[in-house]
């Protein structure tokens, strides 16, 4: 398939000036810079401000973007623990956003797309009479879930965890377990989860990171709820910077360039990579055993991790790499891979997906015990690594040589299966986002609201 490619040059003429406001981490960064890009591409008239702090500017700004986005910043917003930074982020980060927002008037924004979680910007955006679109960052299973069994139901957190959910439209029900944000730990960030949701109802546009054709059931049975718009928008990942040639791996670095150079010695289908994400990881025990594991079963593999890479490439062997960094959905496009072991964030996921890849599903927290339970009995693309979804649950060394032969052999009828049905997930979210495809009819839809806000502020000027 071929993929539209940017137009990097200013545009003469901007007609709407769209204000973006992610939460400042890089899972809710990464997809809200990539809707970005899909818009501008779409309409090259529109100027797009991002809003991040001063440190995260340093971390994203070298990154290729068009002209007609550019980064504007508030100060750090930082806490001693994962908890006091959410704290942070919903008490201290919008004052500087109001600030920052009563000096941009070169053209003053005319539409706010904000992380969902981000409950404040609503009001922003309402006190200035500046339509708002929510933007959810996880799957819309997760959000149907959340909004009906906490906000609607108002069940409360003493429920046991083997209670079954029978509401969730869907292939088949889910435990209370495996959603850990209802877990007694988990209060806290429970109560801004709360006002987030009361909030969505009073924003103009929801914003779906999805591709319908994944989830129809529930995004039909969520726009049967709400009166807003909602827009399946998916994928939001960065598959129009691959050009033209889907399968187009060039590396662009000295680093890019050694592992792509050992993947394109590697049969196909043969790699397993390995990726736990930017945030969370898994305990140096766990990471022991299946640095053990990759070393006795003697398959190969792409594993990049942030932490002990030395200590960890010395137990490995062999047969694969151990990395810091990699250009993900390249690596995930490379012939040479044949399963994705994942800790099942979304926007990772969505680019398994988008590979074709079938999933080993190892979740650390929060959203991901859904998402791996919609991989594997919803999907039928992906396999557990642990039976359970408890975070200190220890998987042994022998468990996952078993399992990790058996996933990687070609030649095995389960994984045949796997491998199929990933194939057909694949094709389904390619034409989502070809012409006539759900994501490109949506993605232009949403368009024709943000121009008009445009053209509506223009109006408003008598311009």
């Amino acid at each position: 398939m071929e993929f539209q490619v940017l137009d990097s040059s200013p545009s003469k003429s901007t007609t709407s000036h769209v204000l973006v406001i992610p939460y400042p981490s890089r899972g809710h960064i990464n997809p809200m810079m990539n809707l970005s890009k899909l818009l501008v591409s779409n309409s090259p008239n529109i100027l797009v401000t991002i809003i991040v702090t001063q440190e995260w500017l340093t971390l994203i700004n070298t990154e290729p973007k068009p002209d007609n986005i550019r980064f504007e910043t508030i100060p750090n917003i930082g806490g001693d623990s994962f908890l006091n930074v959410v704290d942070a982020v919903m008490t201290q980060m919008e004052a500087p956003v109001e600030e920052l927002l009563d000096r941009l008037n070169q053209p003053p924004p005319t539409f706010i797309i904000y992380d969902a979680f981000l409950f404040w910007a609503v009001g922003v955006g309402n006190r200035r009479n500046i339509p708002v679109a929510a933007f959810w960052t996880s799957s819309t299973s997760e959000l149907w879930v959340q909004f009906f069994h906490i906000f609607l139901q108002g069940k409360h957190l003493a429920e046991n965890g083997d209670t079954l959910i029978d509401y969730i439209p869907a292939k088949s029900w889910i435990h209370l377990e495996d959603i850990p944000l209802l877990d007694q730990n988990n209060h806290q960030i429970l109560q801004w989860a709360l006002k987030s949701y009361q909030w969505i109802l009073k924003a103009q546009f929801l914003l779906l990171p999805t591709i319908y054709e994944l989830e129809p059931q529930v995004i039909d049975a969520l726009k049967s709820k709400l009166t807003i718009p909602i827009y399946t928008i998916g994928p939001n990942i960065p598959y129009f910077n691959l050009g033209h040639n889907s399968h187009s791996l060039n590396a662009t670095n000295d680093v890019a360039q050694s592992y792509i150079n050992w993947l394109n010695l590697q049969p196909n289908g043969s790699v397993l990579y390995i990726s736990y994400g930017s945030f969370l990881s898994v305990s140096r025990s766990q990471m022991d055993e299946i640095a053990a594991a990759l070393c006795e079963s003697r398959v190969r593999f792409l594993w990049v991790t942030r932490d002990e890479t030395s200590r960890l490439k010395d137990m490995c062997g062999e047969m694969g790499l151990v990395v810091t960094w990699c250009d993900q959905l390249r690596v995930l496009l490379h012939p040479s891979i044949g399963g994705y072991w994942t800790h099942c964030g979304w926007n990772s996921v969505i680019e398994g997906v988008f590979a074709g890849v079938p999933f080993l599903t190892f979740p650390l927290a929060m959203d991901q015990p859904l998402i791996s339970k919609i991989i594997v009995e919803d999907w039928k693309v992906g396999w557990r690594v642990k039976k359970d979804d408890k975070l200190d649950t220890l998987v042994t060394r022998d468990e996952i040589v078993v399992l990790i032969r058996k996933f990687m052999d070609l030649d095995f009828d389960i994984g045949s299966d796997l491998r199929k049905r990933a194939k057909e997930l694949q094709l389904l979210c390619q034409g989502a986002i070809k012409k006539g495809g759900s994501s490109e009819i949506n993605v232009r839809a949403f368009l024709k609201n943000v121009m008009q806000s445009g053209l509506t502020y223009e109006g408003s000027n008598g311009l």
